[in-house]
């Protein structure tokens, strides 16, 4: 079972980097391939699309068929669109690789919290998964300075073919060594729809839907463009930022994860915990133009506190039954990506919109919308039904 969760991890920490990867790619692929931001953009919206559609189905297969198949049969998808990546001669190949990338990833963390949530205590759920949701943020480290030194080194051609051995050995490894939990009586029976009937979920999928885009989704999409307009950073200096926001989200994680052994003060750990976040981009959309050091100490403080998803699944978690855990948790990580994917499509059409006469007011309404939506789903989570 160890052997089998080491292997989740990896898949997860390739996941975080797949996501975030093309930021770094971006010249070269305009260069050789002559990629525009539109196809950048579909490239990377395709990811989410795939990775957020494939998790109803994935609920099911975790349910019926058990997570060793179910992950490592998908993950061999993820080194065919590496594969496919490696080889585009034009911006399609790319846009198809990343569609496969973003589908062969989808399982990765909702199997391994289904063995914790089968194979482990309750009290221990939350630490498990937040433990892997840190350790998988190191993929978001390793997507930013460090792969830009890879592909100095290699060229973006040769590293992605290296990404594809990778991924394919890690495949390889979870068919060989995960092991399915032993089944529950009437696993499998039921259907996604119980589960969309139950009011007790609601405030969760509202809450889940706003504790990742507003971090993940500035830090993946917005942070580059804001810190090269603003501040007029280059390359070397975004991924320090990035960078600094990644380890911020990284620690996060184990944190709201430690927090799960305070049962009785998870919903308040997540309301206060999301309310700095909340306060963080509220400054930001007042204020975005900052100076240096501010804007380093509120980003890493969004980081910090905007990881509260492995808290809030874990919570989820405890209202699901047993039999339905599969489809359960990915229903809640569906809520998740969803909502990170159109985030990132509305505000990018927002600020579009608003032209470049707009200047840095463009980027202070990106952080309102995250602000706002951010303190929605919060107080729906705040006096919805509370989970016993």
């Amino acid at each position: 079972m160890r052997a089998g969760l080491v292997c989740l991890v990896l898949a997860y920490v390739l996941s975080q980097f797949y996501r975030a990867f093309l930021a770094v790619l971006t010249p070269d692929l305009v260069t050789d391939l002559g990629m525009t931001p539109e196809d950048l953009a579909l490239a990377s919206n395709l990811w989410f699309a795939a990775f957020a559609l494939a998790q109803v189905p994935i609920g099911e297969a975790l349910d019926r068929v058990g997570p060793r198949l179910t992950a490592g049969g998908l993950l061999v998808l993820v080194a065919a669109g590496a594969a496919v990546f490696a080889a585009a001669t034009g911006p399609w190949g790319v846009i198809l690789g990343m569609g496969l990338i973003g589908l062969g990833c989808a399982p990765a963390l909702m199997a391994s919290y289904f063995i914790f949530a089968r194979s482990y205590s309750a009290a221990a759920f939350g630490t498990f998964a937040g433990a892997v949701a840190g350790l998988g943020s190191l993929g978001n480290v390793f997507s930013a300075l460090p792969y830009a030194w890879v592909v100095d080194l290699v060229g973006w051609r040769a590293s992605v073919w290296g990404l594809a051995a990778m991924s394919l050995a890690v495949a390889v490894a979870s068919l060989a060594l995960i092991r399915d939990p032993a089944r529950v009586e009437g696993q499998g029976k039921g259907s996604i729809m119980d589960l969309l009937r139950d009011r007790r979920l609601w405030p969760v999928f509202a809450m889940m839907a706003v504790c990742y885009y507003p971090a993940a989704g500035f830090r993946d999409l917005w942070v580059g463009p804001w810190a090269r307009d603003v501040f007029q950073f280059g390359e070397n200096r975004i991924g320090q930022l990035t960078l600094a926001m990644g380890l911020a989200m990284g620690v996060g994680n184990f944190l709201y994860g430690i927090m799960e052994r305070f049962r009785d003060h998870r919903r308040a750990i997540i309301i206060g915990g999301n309310l700095v976040a909340a306060g963080c981009l509220l400054v930001l959309a007042g204020w975005p133009q900052p100076g240096i050091v501010p804007a380093y100490l509120l980003l890493f403080t969004l980081g910090l506190f905007g990881t509260s998803f492995p808290l809030v699944m874990s919570y989820g978690k405890g209202m699901l039954p047993k039999a339905m855990l599969g489809r359960g948790v990915t229903l809640l990580n569906f809520f998740g990506i969803g909502a990170t994917g159109i985030a990132q499509i509305a505000t990018g059409r927002m600020f579009g919109a608003m032209g470049p006469e707009a200047g840095a007011e463009r980027y202070g309404m990106v952080f309102a919308v995250f602000g706002v939506t951010l303190l929605m789903g919060l107080a729906a989570f705040a006096f919805g039904r509370r989970a016993r």
